[in-house]
């Protein structure tokens, strides 16, 4: 090669030129007769026989909580907080005093209503002592019966002022009586926002307090109107109070992924559909006598569901495109192909498929990350029982 080389450059521009030419068709030579790199064998990949059987799955549905009663605690009368008897957080009783806002005003009001009730009997009595006075005179025919009359018209002003006086006593007592706020209902008390001194209204825009009966918790969740339908169909009875009855009690599943300790039931389904989101309001109550749960809470309600001839496959031996659940199924050639599937419910580890596949169908179980369709595998067969016991629902 080298002496090709020095042959070359001692020649004309030309003939130097067709030795490039010759070097060149010499080199691809020499790189086409090597030999090209054979091509790496197929995957082997775990594949599952799909298989149908009876099961339980659940639906979720994430859910807000609500005390059964919650009653923004507002004064019937203003004036200065005097005192406040409970803090935040605190357990009351219905009844029980909360607050007390400063009275004076009040009680002086309900001593001058006191002084009109008397100021307004002396009245009556004088007018009274007039009528009877003019009584004899007119049977005599002293006077004049209309002088009597005048008497007697008196008398019924002078009685109807002691029963507004009375009334205006009754009033000015209730508003004494407002001065001390005390508990509508049994529950928790919420955020104070006022402290003593402060001037508060039955006009202001914050209530003293939110108090909280919280023995029974509301949990309200939506459906969408597929789901809703679903729901219906599984149970009998022609109305929606029938079929709430035939109902199974429901799980809450709280913030930090663990079960309530009590199974709650689904009480009330709204009216109509939301025209904006297109979902249902449900409303499932549990019981919370531990006052574990509070108003406020974020959770999921979780509804079980009995299929009859349900096929099960593991969560990991599907993907996602576009919101759509794929797997790759296996046909006799060892090629796979993307097939979408319809979830009809899932567990923790496994999906539930009501289309999408069927019983006796091949599926890759793992490592469809780097498969795309037509490509062929070598099945490592895996036994749907084996996989199904290692996952439990």
């Amino acid at each position: 090669m080298e002496l090709l080389l020095k042959k070359m450059i001692t020649r004309k521009p030309l003939a130097y030129l067709s030795g490039i030419l010759m070097l060149a068709v010499v080199l691809y030579s020499c790189a086409s007769n090597q030999a090209a790199p054979p091509p790496p064998p197929p995957p082997q990949l775990p594949v599952m026989a799909i298989t149908s059987a009876p099961a339980t799955t659940y639906l979720e549905f994430p859910a807000s909580l609500e005390g059964k009663v919650n009653v923004d605690v507002r004064p019937q009368v203003s004036g200065y907080l005097e005192k406040i008897f409970v803090d935040e957080g605190a357990y009351v009783k219905a009844g029980q005093p909360l607050f007390k806002i400063n009275p004076q005003v009040y009680a002086e009001q309900l001593n001058s209503a006191n002084s009109n009730v008397l100021a307004a009997e002396a009245n009556m009595d004088k007018a009274q002592v007039e009528m009877d006075r003019l009584a004899p005179l007119v049977a005599n025919n002293v006077v004049s019966d209309v002088q009597l009359k005048t008497a007697k018209a008196n008398y019924e002003a002078a009685k109807a002022a002691v029963a507004q006086a009375k009334a205006a006593v009754g009033s000015a007592r209730i508003n004494v009586g407002y001065t001390l706020v005390n508990a509508p209902v049994s529950g928790y008390i919420g955020r104070i926002p006022y402290k003593i001194g402060a001037l508060v209204g039955n006009n202001d825009e914050q209530p003293l307090t939110v108090l909280s009966d919280v023995r029974e918790m509301y949990a309200y969740f939506s459906m969408s109107e597929a789901d809703f339908i679903a729901f219906k169909n599984n149970f009998a009875g022609k109305t929606i109070e029938e079929k709430l009855k035939q109902a199974p009690p429901v799980e809450l599943i709280l913030a930090d992924n663990t079960s309530f300790a009590e199974k709650g039931k689904i009480e009330t389904i709204e009216g109509q559909f939301n025209k904006t989101t297109g979902a249902i309001s449900f409303r499932a109550t549990f019981p919370n006598a531990g006052g574990i749960l509070r108003t406020g809470n974020t959770g999921k309600v979780r509804l079980t569901q009995q299929l009859t001839d349900a096929i099960t496959i593991p969560q990991e031996a599907t993907f996602e495109i576009q919101d759509k659940v794929f797997v790759y199924t296996v046909a006799d050639s060892n090629k796979v192909a993307s097939k979408p599937i319809t979830i009809a419910g899932k567990t923790a580890n496994l999906y539930f498929v009501s289309d999408g596949l069927k019983a006796g169908e091949k599926i890759v179980l793992s490592g469809t990350g780097s498969l795309k369709d037509g490509a062929v595998i070598t099945p490592q067969p895996v036994s749907a029982d084996s996989v199904l016991k290692s996952k439990p629902l």
